[in-house]
């Protein structure tokens, strides 16, 4: 089987993933679009998380074999068997997104409603009653569905090994990320989520694509032909990246920021997620994701614009409509420059109903003004330097775009109903 995609061109499917990409569960991620209401400013970005999987499945495999071209591996087929693994990983890394993608987790029930085993139980005890999010779905999914039985139908592994390089808190079920002494399952987790997955190299290209916005072009083969394996002094294997291709990085990252500060922050998609928030927030709402797997299956973009089509709330009227609130203030700065407290008493002293939404774009989440954040393994710079001995750096001692992107950019924006934008307006200027 061949799919045919603009980004990485003819992507081979082998007969044995063929039953897991037509699967419902993989076949569902096609009616829910990529980037949410940024449809709304940018009217190309229709694509969807299918199309997005398939290609973080196709760089998975490129990665993989680029990565292990010093083979290290012992055991039979474990070279096989690992690269499958990764692609498949790849390929349902996002199988939990709800409706719109990110903007609507906030409806999803409490991780406990899930009823998820394939957790170590001391890693999630702290959040069992905090609202779940799309991966936790993506694991549940991986574990408790028709889906895992597909894999092991076709793999010599099953859902949870697949959902344990999607998230660090699945406890793996048996020992098939050893091979020769060695922990496999740290490298091959962060080719699917770290500073260097093939998540993140596939979203940034193919949102810049269908955007048309540039701000995500970055040099994936580059990187991708740079990609290693390091034993460290621990013993753990993990992944590197040769220092040629540490400006590559540094590119990628800070195309990633921009992304979010430019494109996925846009203040007409920004309106769009606040609204359906205050329809799901409304007492007449009572929308809830189900907890079931099954019942799940159904939940796509087609079926929320329908919940909202039915709905006789202002709020969803108003998305299905097209009449959002206006823009009456957008601040950027510090998060102390865009403090607008005072501004919301005063629209609200003149009864003027608003939204006021908050983004803040920040270079990493794994790594802040250098330290990482816990738990998250290192990634590794090779130095090859001429004359030099081989040396091994940690990713951010290896750079210096983590200080210099070290301050969160934050933007505060302030809503108001059409017919009231100047009224609002004035009110602001004279605070």
């Amino acid at each position: 089987m061949e799919v045919r995609d603009p980004l990485h061109g003819a992507i081979a499917v082998a007969p044995e993933e063929v039953p897991v990409v037509d699967h419902p569960f993989v076949q569902r991620l096609r009616g829910i679009r990529q980037m949410g209401f940024s449809e709304l400013p940018f009217p190309s970005a229709i694509h969807s998380r299918y199309a997005h999987s398939l290609g973080a499945m196709e760089l998975a495999g490129r990665a993989f074999d680029l990565c292990f071209r010093r083979d290290p591996f012992v055991a039979p087929g474990r070279r096989a068997l690992y690269r499958q693994l990764v692609r498949m990983a790849a390929l349902c890394h996002d199988l939990g997104h709800a409706p719109f993608s990110h903007c609507t987790e906030f409806a999803m029930p409490p991780l406990r409603a899930l009823g998820l085993d394939a957790y170590s139980p001391e890693r999630v005890a702290k959040r069992l009653d905090r609202t779940a999010s799309h991966e936790d779905y993506t694991i549940a999914i991986l574990t408790r569905s028709s889906l895992s039985d597909t894999i092991r139908a076709n793999f010599p592994f099953d859902g949870r090994h697949v959902a344990a390089l999607v998230s660090r808190e699945v406890a793996p079920p048996d020992d098939l990320f050893l091979d020769g002494g060695q922990d496999y399952r740290r490298i091959l987790s962060q080719l699917i989520s770290s500073e260097l997955d093939v998540d993140r190299l596939d979203y940034l290209v193919r949102d810049s694509y269908f955007s048309g916005a540039r701000y995500g072009e970055i040099d994936v083969n580059w990187i991708l032909s740079n990609l290693e394996w390091h034993l460290d002094a621990a013993g753990d294997v993990s992944l590197a990246l040769d220092r040629r291709a540490i400006y590559a990085f540094d590119d990628f990252m800070i195309a990633r920021y921009h992304m979010f500060v430019m494109v996925y922050f846009h203040h007409k998609s920004v309106v769009y997620e606040e609204m359906l928030k205050r329809h799901f927030t409304s007492p007449a709402c009572e929308f809830q994701f189900p907890s079931g797997t099954d019942d799940y299956l159904a939940m796509d973009d087609v079926y929320l614009h329908g919940w909202l089509r039915a709905s006789g709330d202002d709020w969803a009227r108003r998305i299905v409509e097209r009449r959002p609130y206006r823009r009456a203030l957008e601040v950027h700065g510090s998060a102390e420059e865009v403090v607008v407290t005072d501004i919301l008493a005063r629209l609200d002293a003149a009864g003027i109903d608003r939204l006021a939404a908050g983004s803040t774009g920040k270079l990493s989440r794994y790594n802040v003004i250098g330290q990482k954040r816990e738990g998250a393994p290192p990634i590794y710079v090779i130095d090859r330097a001429p004359g030099r001995p081989e040396r091994a750096t940690a990713l951010e001692d290896a750079t210096r775009v983590f200080e210099r992107y070290q301050d969160e950019r934050h933007i505060a924006r302030i809503y108001v109903p059409e017919d009231r934008v100047e009224e609002a307006q004035a009110i602001i200027r004279a605070s």
